[in-house]
């Protein structure tokens, strides 16, 4: 068994040291087995660097972020952060990412100072859902190939996620574009909503393709499936924690032109919903 990535290392940024304009921030790197920087990594940071710069009674309530070129995930990131709003009530940010100079990833956040105000949200009905413990997790089903080179990349992610409905790991048991997972972050974190925003963007990633590629009886385990996050949008709702257990429920409304739009909503334990997501993703099998 590797060990599983610190979240709270894997989402931090220092100052550079660099003097420009812009503030200047960098993070550490998470490895990957394809050698490509995880897209929810480098959102996370992106918060990080952002709401650092705001004044600490705000609260991001939404991100925008553009992929445009994967990174090497054996080196540290960069990231530049323009102060582009600062009002009574909001503020905003662009934060970039950078890899040799390059744009990587380029994302606009707003924070808000909390307010009060008209409130309502789609029910879910929590009966009838197993609890997270009932569920397996995936070293309960998949601990047997900890020594098979990928697998680590599943096994040792630093969020617990357990499948309501069957994973698509190595097989699809369903055709559906729809699914539901309990998640939580492995180890407490300290309070903090700018941190838990982070890694719940964080989270968010691994599993925005899911929707799409149960559609279509695509397991992860295809030979030669390419897929990239294009875009990601996020919008926080209500407090939560991320080392409290979220119900994650994801949908696909369409998929065309080698691409996929999927959304997802975050519910606690008692129903509130949390926060929401949308990302189109581009994916690609082996024939195409």
């Amino acid at each position: 068994m590797t060990q599983t990535p610190d979240l709270v290392e894997m989402l931090s940024v220092i100052d550079s040291g660099a003097r420009t304009r812009e503030d200047i921030l960098t993070g550490p790197a998470l490895p990957t087995p394809h050698g490509r920087s995880f897209g929810g990594q480098v959102l996370g940071q992106a918060i990080s660097a952002a709401g650092g710069t705001v004044d600490d009674a705000l609260e991001i309530h939404s991100m925008h972020g553009y992929f445009l070129r994967p990174g090497d995930s054996s080196e540290r990131m960069t990231f530049e952060v323009a102060r582009l709003h600062d009002g009574r009530s909001f503020s905003t940010r662009r934060s970039q990412a950078y890899q040799n100079g390059d744009v990587l990833m380029s994302m606009i956040a707003s924070f808000q100072r909390p307010d009060s105000g008209l409130e309502h949200q789609d029910s879910i009905e929590m009966t009838g859902i197993p609890e997270p413990d009932e569920l397996p997790t995936v070293w309960d089903t998949y601990g047997h190939l900890a020594g098979s080179g990928r697998a680590s990349w599943v096994l040792n992610r630093p969020f617990d996620f357990r499948y309501v409905e069957s994973d698509i790991i190595l097989r699809v048991s369903e055709r559906t574009n729809r699914q539901r997972v309990w998640m939580r972050s492995r180890d407490a974190l300290p309070a903090g909503h700018l941190l838990h925003a982070a890694a719940l963007a964080f989270a968010s990633d691994y599993l925005l393709l899911e929707p799409i590629a149960r559609q279509h009886g695509i397991p992860w385990a295809t030979p030669g499936l390419r897929v990239a996050s294009l875009d990601h949008s996020m919008w926080f709702h209500r407090p939560f924690r991320v080392d409290d257990w979220l119900l994650y429920e994801l949908d696909s409304p369409t998929s065309q032109g080698g691409r996929g739009l999927a959304h997802g909503r975050f519910y606690n334990p008692s129903g509130a919903l949390v926060a929401s997501v949308s990302q189109e993703s581009m994916i690609r099998l082996p024939a195409e």
